[in-house]
């Protein structure tokens, strides 16, 4: 790798724990626990190469579409983890931020997310951000709405909204667009994830399922990354 091309945002759709757990023949259950290992890594591979931010699409808008049984575990997987981990994230200087629509979670879960964001807002070397609850449109929805309620306030001025301003209402607003997003187990889509932020982002698409996917596999997407010419529509 050159270390003077790392790319600042990595963003990864973490696809394939349900299919990597069944050609192991044990229940998705087990394929989502082994993908907390593999975040666990690949943050600490993050961390050490220099990237400054990783965020991850953790729970769709949409997900909550899934079986009962499977949405229950991974409620009580969010909270297992952030209990489990806030310790280690402090140790290694590590700052998590929770972006979606947080107020759809249980007042518990919700709290101990809001808590994590605070015990870790001061660490600096690596912002995790996790994705719950989250959906492209809805994220683009949701800043809309915020510029509406501003401009209702604006009695008798009308005036176009910018891509600017729309920016600073999302739930990214004082994060940089991600510069490489990953999707594991050879998904060709974005599935609602970050549309607004990828626009130019360099995307790399593995055949790796999630939870196999560590820090060989972050280094390769790098490397893939390095190769590119970044030209954003210009010659």
């Amino acid at each position: 790798m050159d270390p003077k091309n790392i790319p600042q945002h990595i963003a990864i759709i973490m696809d394939g724990n349900g299919r990597w757990a069944k050609q192991k023949g044990l229940p998705r259950a087990a394929g989502h626990k082994e993908g907390v290992s593999s975040l666990k890594e690949v943050l600490k591979a993050c961390a050490e190469v220099g990237v400054k931010f990783l965020t991850v699409y953790a729970f769709s808008t949409e997900n909550w579409g899934r079986p009962k049984t499977e949405v229950d575990f991974l409620m009580a997987l969010f909270s297992q983890t952030i209990d489990r981990q806030v310790k280690e994230l402090m140790e290694s200087k590590v700052r998590i931020r929770f972006l979606g629509r947080l107020d759809d979670f249980s007042p518990k879960l919700k709290k101990k997310m809001r808590e994590a964001m605070e015990k870790t807002k001061g660490n600096a070397r690596i912002s995790l951000n996790v994705m719950v609850n989250y959906g492209g449109r809805a994220e683009i929805v949701d800043a809309a709405n915020e510029i509406v309620r501003e401009k209702q306030g604006e009695a008798g001025r009308s005036r176009d909204v910018t891509e600017e301003e729309l920016s600073k209402h999302l739930y990214t607003k004082d994060l940089p667009d991600p510069d490489l997003l990953i999707r594991t187990a050879s998904e060709m889509r974005v599935s609602n994830f970050m549309l607004w932020q990828i626009a130019y982002a360099e995307i790399y698409v593995t055949p790796v399922l999630w939870p196999d996917f560590r820090r060989g596999q972050l280094i390769a997407a790098i490397e893939e990354y390095q190769k590119r010419e970044r030209r954003f529509g210009k010659l």
